[in-house]
Formats: structure tokens, C-alpha cells, sequence
């Protein structure tokens, strides 16, 4: 397993990492653990989850399954989401964020967290409020390192010249979707990473399962995958275009004796300032095959030729 530092920090995280947001919802405890241990033995030392996954099982199920390993692993988790009806029960606020640590805290039954991420941006709440909040929890030692998730450039632009106009402890990576059928990220994103040295966490890396091949045109998305009976995600994913594209790629992955599962993740981990590719996965057999992807590393011609076959660039 190839390791790497996570943008301008210290910390070095597998380059394929796990994500777990199936923990709790699609898994039952005893399935996640041996998903997890399975995952450490492949020398995947990211764990990625977040308070709201699973209702809050997932970081519990992770807790259980982490004892007598914790210091090989590197926990990351997130805060922002929605944790109930209340106005103050979601966002960046000190509040949220000082009473969502304590249960993250709880739940994975650790005295700390290797990277605390906010889930969302939160336009009701100051990101200087957010950041000095986040600063406390670094300097109390909850918390080693801090990150964002889903934020345009502008966003991730406004927060690093706070930390660094009121010095505080920055972010030091931005998790993203980010897939060879998503490359928003292209335009902004991954050059104000690049510019700053923050690390890019790409999630749903096989676009929720299609980049494996599993589904084919004209036929109804197989029973148990992530787009059967998901109407929302089948229009966006189960296109006339969306197959063409797939049909290039597997060709492609063939003439270089690799499944089309595994070019999406190798193409990902050759794209610049990504540190480590979240993959789920609901069975042992799937963190193996993610583990297997990292494996190969695309050179820049093989780059180009992959970006060729998809055309239009950022989506």
C-alpha cells in the first residue's frame, strides 16, 4: 500500500482509503468489522466517517472494531450534518461543533480524532467562528488535523486566509466528489488546492457503483447495488452517455489487463494534490479488489489517453 501526506501536513494516509458511510445503514455491525479488519490488514490505515452516517452506528461500529489497533489508523470523521430537527442541532457553529466532538468522541471510543472535517459549508455561521472553534479542539489535543468537505474554491479560499489572517490551525484537506464522470473539481477546486497544498479526499470514486461495470444499458439495475430502485441516482448515472463513456473506458482498462473499477481509482490517485481515494465497500472482497486499484499507477500518457476518451473535461 503506497502511503501519502495529506496536503501541506504532516500526516500520511493510505492511498486508498475506506469509507464508511454503509456502516450502520446497509451493514450490521459484524459485517462492518470485517470489512474494517480486512481493510487493515491491506495496510488501509484511512478510515473515513462521519456522525450522521447510519444514524450515528457508523462511528459506533468503527469504535468497537478499532480496539487494540487505534494507533495504526488514522480516524477521520466529520460534524455539520444534520443530528436532528433542532436549528442548532446541524452547521458550523461553536455550539454544534464543541457538543458533535463529544459524541464523535464517544461513540468511536477514542480520545481523539486524526482529522475533523465539517461536512457542509454553513452560510449562517461566520467560517471564523467555525476555525477558532476547530482551533480549540487542536490545541486541547481532541482533534490533530482539520478539513472540509464540499466546498467550492471561493469557500476553501475564504477559510485558509482566516486561519492565516487570525492564525489559526487551517484546513488541510478538501473531501470532494471528484470521478472520472464528475471532474467539477477541474475548474477551481484543484487549482486553489494545488496553489495552497490542500489535499484532496475524493468520495464515490466508482460514481456509486457504475464504474464497475455492473450495470448495462437497457437492462434494470441488478437487485442489492446502490442504484436499483434509486430513481434520483439512476437518471443521473444510468445515461445513453454515462454507457457510451463506460464502454470506452473498459476498453481501455482491458488492453491494460485491469478492470474498469480499477482504472477509476488508479486514474484518480494520478491526478494532482489527491492524498487518499475514500472506497466503500459492504464485503471483504471489495476492499481488496479498491486495494488492488492503488496498485497500478497510470503514466502521463496513459493519463492523457483515459482524459481523451472522456472529451469534454470538467463536467
Amino acid at each position: 500500500m503506497e502511503y501519502r501526506r495529506l496536503g501541506g501536513s504532516g500526516l500520511e494516509v493510505s492511498a486508498v482509503g475506506l469509507g464508511t458511510n454503509n456502516f450502520g445503514g446497509r451493514m450490521d455491525a459484524e459485517a462492518s468489522a470485517a470489512v474494517l479488519r480486512r481493510a487493515v490488514e491491506l495496510g488501509i490505515n484511512f478510515i473515513d466517517t462521519a456522525n450522521i452516517y447510519g444514524g450515528g452506528r457508523s462511528e459506533e461500529f468503527i469504535g468497537r472494531a478499532i480496539k487494540g489497533m487505534r494507533g495504526q489508523l488514522v480516524l477521520a470523521t466529520k460534524f455539520g450534518g444534520p443530528r436532528g430537527e433542532g436549528p442548532n442541532l446541524r452547521g458550523g457553529s461553536r455550539q454544534h461543533i464543541l457538543q458533535s466532538v463529544e459524541e464523535s468522541l464517544k461513540r468511536l471510543d477514542t480520545d481523539y480524532l486524526d482529522l475533523y472535517q465539517i461536512h457542509f459549508p454553513d452560510p449562517r455561521t461566520p467560517i471564523e467562528e467555525t476555525l477558532r472553534a476547530l482551533d480549540d479542539l487542536v490545541h486541547q489535543g481532541k482533534v490533530r488535523y482539520l478539513g472540509s468537505s464540499n466546498f467550492a474554491a471561493w469557500q476553501l479560499c475564504e477559510a485558509a486566509w482566516t486561519a492565516r489572517s487570525h492564525h489559526l490551525n487551517p484546513f488541510v484537506s478538501e473531501q470532494a466528489e471528484y470521478s472520472l464522470l464528475n471532474r467539477r473539481l477541474e475548474r477551481e477546486v484543484i487549482p486553489f488546492c494545488q496553489a495552497y497544498n490542500v489535499g484532496i479526499i475524493p468520495f464515490f470514486p466508482l460514481a456509486s457503483g457504475f464504474l464497475t461495470g455492473k450495470y448495462r444499458p437497457h437492462e434494470p439495475a441488478p437487485s442489492g447495488t446502490r442504484l436499483a430502485g434509486n430513481e434520483r441516482m439512476g437518471a443521473r448515472y444510468l445515461t445513453e452517455k454515462n454507457f457510451a463513456v463506460l464502454a470506452k473506458l473498459e476498453q481501455f482498462a482491458a488492453g491494460h489487463s485491469h478492470t474498469v473499477g480499477e482504472l477509476a481509482i488508479a486514474w484518480l490517485l494520478a491526478q494532482p494534490q489527491v492524498g487518499s481515494v475514500i472506497a466503500g465497500a459492504t464485503r471483504p472482497e471489495q476492499v481488496e479488489a479498491n486495494a488492488k486499484a492503488g496498485e497500478w499507477r497510470l503514466t502521463p500518457d496513459d493519463v492523457q489517453a483515459v482524459n481523451k476518451l472522456l472529451g469534454d473535461g470538467a463536467q
